[in-house]
């Protein structure tokens, strides 16, 4: 039976692991973006053959792109998303035309993933990303000034995050902002605060139900046309699956992700698991979602996180942690018996580790790449998983 398809996430010539890095570390495919169009446009066929061809040159294969982002008019309803909605259609048939069929996207407000600690040094020495709900509020609280915000939040909750921000220096409090608005991978741009605060009070004054609406009407719009064309879609749950900043979240736990899948039935509408995105809240059961979503699951990302009780997070190692990564390993390689028993749906899905730690060498040149986007981390992640895979497929075929 065929394994996983390995893949490795490339942000392009620019970032600090290039494609013989990737190659040596042995993967089949590259999961990759046309970055420099603008939000929105349309990419053009020439763009992603080129970008197709440089991976290939490689002996690699372009397996995934992530991400298509999603113009902010379509999540928030706007007149004009119709237009939008249009230019998204005419890029995914562009990618079928070069023949790439797997697209990651997020439905996600403001940014892709929010931590407040982009170097968080572990015992071990190395780093990794992470994430503290008081950090958090602090933030809320004295950078965004979020209108009311105090009122959200126990009056413990607040005391501590006053502590909290009072302890930071000017070089902490610098470091606190620019950890969260750093959170759009595959640029080294912050988002400027300014703008932050614009779009923040936007996305408060509609509601979730609106939120889900409008995934509802993007899903059945694009999806009969990504259908025709073999175009399997995967969104990326929220990360973190709860609310940040007062923002509601809409793919973050099994009612919402089974909302996505049944108001657009279709092979095409479909889930990328986010082990770690959805395993950092304990109320998700990672296994019930595979077990349930399965034949939905087109993409994989497989890391863990080790969660404490105060609510805060940091990406444990890919084996470690609070995910219960060995149940969920078996339950994905049971997915794909079931797929080769009845024919239905692809056996190698792809699948790639995520957010490895800063560790060796690469501690010397981290800010030549993304905060959680290191090359030994994910290579070491990558071995564990596959030498995982390879154990519990031996256990039960």
């Amino acid at each position: 039976m065929e394994y996983l398809k390995k893949t490795f996430r490339w942000f392009g010539p620019s970032f600090g692991v290039s494609l013989d890095d990737i190659k040596q570390i042995g993967v089949e495919g590259v999961v990759a973006a046309c970055q420099e169009v603008p939000l929105g446009e349309v990419w053009p066929v020439e763009t992603i053959a080129s970008l197709k061809k440089e991976i290939e040159s490689h002996g690699l294969e372009w397996s995934v792109v992530e991400s298509v982002n999603i113009h902010t008019s379509i999540k928030y309803g706007y007149p004009e998303r119709d237009e939008y909605i249009a230019k998204y259609i005419e890029t995914l048939k562009n990618l079928a035309e070069n023949g790439i069929y797997h697209v990651c996207y997020n439905f996600m407000q403001l940014i892709d993933w929010t931590r407040t600690d982009l170097d968080y040094i572990l015992p071990s020495g190395g780093s990794a990303l992470h994430y503290s709900p008081i950090a958090a509020s602090a933030f809320d609280l004295f950078i965004l000034k979020r209108e009311d915000a105090k009122e959200t939040y126990t009056d413990e909750v607040f005391e501590t995050a006053k502590g909290y921000w009072d302890g930071l220096n000017d070089a902490g409090r610098k470091k606190l902002e620019e950890s969260i608005l750093a959170g759009m991978p595959g640029s080294r741009k912050l988002i400027a605060l300014d703008q932050f605060k614009a779009n923040h009070a936007t996305v408060l004054e509609i509601s979730k139900e609106k939120l889900q609406e409008n995934l509802s009407y993007f899903l059945n719009a694009i999806i009969p046309e990504a259908e025709k064309i073999g175009v399997k879609m995967a969104i990326h749950p929220d990360d973190p699956p709860f609310s940040v900043f007062g923002v509601p979240r809409i793919v973050s736990n099994y009612e919402e992700l089974k909302f996505l899948l049944d108001c657009c039935p279709s092979p095409s509408n479909g889930l990328t698991f986010c082990s770690g995105s959805l395993g950092a809240s304990g109320d998700n059961d990672l296994v019930k979602i595979v077990e349930d979503f399965g034949d939905r699951i087109h993409f994989i990302h497989l890391r863990n996180v080790a969660r404490n009780d105060d609510g805060s997070f940091y990406e444990a190692e890919h084996l470690g942690g609070s995910v219960p990564i060995d149940k969920v390993m078996k339950a994905i390689v049971k997915e794909q018996i079931k797929r080769t028993k009845n024919g239905n749906g692809i056996v190698s899905i792809p699948m790639r580790p995520d957010h490895g730690h800063v560790l060796l060498d690469d501690k010397k040149r981290q800010n030549d790449f993304y905060s959680g986007y290191s090359l030994i981390g994910r290579a070491m992640g990558l071995a564990q998983l596959s030498g995982l895979e390879k154990g519990i497929r031996e256990n039960l075929i």
